[in-house]
């Protein structure tokens, strides 16, 4: 009989589930197939699975600390110790952001300290958009100076390992040997973007905000734990040994006090849903279709427009190049692309400072920047994306060439 019920319509899959599934379909097909040899995609595995087993741990850990609401305890000192003055309170978020960037990488700045920087200006009755526009910023620009800042930097990190030089006194591929390279650059990638963003919202940075209520903490103990597992993960993740080990020791830690303490909040699983699943399957297949590509002559391709030598005007050719690719294509792949152009660290870092400070034009530039949209607009605020665009090309035509001259004066300005 008739009841005259209706069902209810079936929720269809989105675009990027659709694309992702695509990518990973392909790829599957691009090794089975033998496009990709054998050989070949063992030595790909072997250099990307440490690096996908960080972003896998370093999310578990990031995702958990926020839910014990670490960075809402932590944006509530901020608040506090802004003592109401808009351009104090502005200047605590810019170290949030640029800290979180460098040591937890970007996609924690826009995934997880963007929506706690919003709220926070929101309940402090201050417009959101410029603490918004800070991290987007900040999440990109400031992921140079060390290997975990950024995915790009993981990888650049191993092809220093074949590319340095023999006789090189520091050993490049270790955080601070990295580090002891871009210093520069990274340096300029955090000043420069910061001034821009401080002269164009100059007006609404004046005057000052009421101080938000404080945070409720729903568990102490598990705040207590995800504190202390951040703050002893930092140093690890810098010294030295291979990152993954840290960040998924930091994981399994947070995941057992969970599970302790409030097992609802891992899901099904016992943590297996705050895998992030779609962005390690896009990574994945991305790393093979590219390397795929690379095999059947796509280096021998890219080289002949990426220029060569370590004058200034060759590496600015270089990170050039890398913008124009981001932004094109997205920064991860535009990195794959064009990493066999680089040939010298100096050139390798070039490159970085392309595809990592230049993605701030589109909005695919970076899987940040895309993370960081849907965590905005999630809470109401509005991104007009013409004005996204303009504000980030200015961003790009004048940080990128400065963090190049940085990059070719630091390394003592060589001329081939």
């Amino acid at each position: 009989m008739n009841t005259g019920s209706v069902d209810a319509p079936r929720k269809r899959p989105s675009t990027a589930v659709i694309l992702t599934l695509v990518l990973v379909v392909v790829a599957a097909v691009v090794v089975l197939t033998g496009i990709l040899p054998l050989a070949d995609s063992l030595a790909l595995a072997d250099r990307v699975v440490p690096v996908l087993g960080f972003v896998v741990g370093i999310t578990i850990v990031t995702e958990l600390a926020a839910e014990a609401g670490l960075f809402s305890v932590v944006s509530g000192w901020l608040a506090r110790w802004g003592r109401r003055r808009v351009w104090m309170l502005w200047l605590f978020v810019i170290v949030l952001a640029t800290l979180s960037t460098i040591f937890l990488s970007l996609d924690t700045t826009a995934v997880l300290v963007t929506p706690v920087v919003v709220l926070l200006a929101l309940d402090a009755g201050l417009p959101p958009v410029p603490f918004a526009l800070a991290t987007v910023w900040l999440a990109n620009t400031a992921s140079l100076l060390l290997p975990i800042s950024n995915l790009t930097n993981l990888l650049a990190a191993t092809e220093l390992a074949s590319v340095a030089p023999d006789a090189a006194t520091i050993d490049l591929t270790s955080p601070l040997g990295f580090a002891s390279l871009v210093w520069a650059p990274a340096l300029v990638g955090i000043v420069v973007p910061v001034i821009l963003l401080s002269l164009l919202f100059r007006r609404q940075l004046r005057g000052t905000y009421r101080v938000p209520e404080r945070a409720s903490v729903v568990d102490r103990p598990l705040l207590v734990v995800s504190a202390v597992v951040v703050v002893v993960l930092l140093p690890l993740l810098v010294s030295g040994i291979p990152v993954w080990i840290p960040a998924a020791a930091g994981a399994v830690v947070l995941v057992i006090a969970f599970a302790w303490r409030r097992p609802a909040a891992l899901g099904v699983g016992l943590g297996v849903g705050l895998v992030p699943w779609s962005p390690v399957a896009i990574a994945s297949g991305l790393f093979v279709l590219v390397e795929a590509l690379q095999v059947h002559g796509l280096g021998a391709a890219v080289s002949a427009v990426a220029g060569s030598g370590s004058s200034f005007a060759a590496l600015l050719q270089l990170a050039g190049l890398g913008v124009v690719s981001a932004n094109g294509i997205n920064n991860l792949p535009a990195y794959l692309v064009l990493e066999p152009a680089a040939g010298s660290p100096v050139r390798l870092v070039a490159l970085l400072i392309g595809v990592n400070l230049g993605p701030l034009v589109t909005p695919w530039a970076s899987l940040a920047t895309l993370l960081w949209h849907e965590k905005v607009t999630a809470q109401g605020v509005s991104i007009r994306w013409g004005r996204f665009v303009f504000a980030g090309l200015v961003a790009v035509v004048v940080t990128v060439p400065l963090a190049v001259l940085a990059l070719w004066l630091s390394a003592g300005a060589p001329q081939m």
